[in-house]
């Protein structure tokens, strides 16, 4: 591919191979804007992940032909990450078909088991968080959601606002 001595060839695939995908996944970001490797959907998460193995394979190439293959699919995936983005915002029917809605696990104070289960979160996970967000008191706790990417938002203080519970699904206890 690059040279006739295999050690050499070797050598300058996985450097310059890598660089160019590498600089081809920068290009891409900087077309398709900073919400490239967000985590704000289940969506993000499985674009990041196969963005990264296209670049693994891209690095990996024995040819052109499949170095191009890689390059053509890592656009390909912004191509859908933006256009599926476009669609979001102007269909309430496509954003509910792509997107969960956050779950409340806890609010005032009071753990709801049955989110738990919904949720397959197990308590000790809760607790986890709980202590992760310097929770020293369960009373503390205005409301605990499990939001679409799957990660835990701990809301604690004195007050919490209705609005920051907006589009959230409560099940009963």
């Amino acid at each position: 591919m690059f040279s006739t001595d295999p050690t050499l060839d070797f050598l300058l695939k996985g450097l310059l191979l890598t660089i160019m995908a590498m600089v081809w996944v920068v290009l891409l970001v900087r077309i398709n804007g900073l919400r490239s490797f967000s985590k704000m959907t289940n969506f993000d998460f499985v674009m990041t992940v196969a963005v990264g193995s296209l670049l693994a394979s891209a690095s990996q190439a024995s040819s052109w032909t499949s170095f191009l293959q890689a390059m053509v699919a890592m656009a390909t995936l912004f191509l859908v990450q933006s256009t599926t983005a476009w669609l979001r915002r102007r269909s309430d029917k496509i954003e509910a078909l792509m997107q969960n809605t956050p779950m409340i696990l806890m609010r005032d104070g009071e753990i709801i088991e049955s989110a738990l289960v919904e949720t397959r979160v197990a308590r000790d996970d809760l607790m986890a968080k709980l202590r992760e967000a310097n929770v020293l008191n369960m009373q503390q706790v205005k409301a605990v959601v499990l939001e679409t990417t799957g990660d835990i938002s701990v809301l604690h203080g004195n007050h919490c606002a209705d609005e920051m519970l907006q589009g959230t699904k409560a099940v009963k206890p």
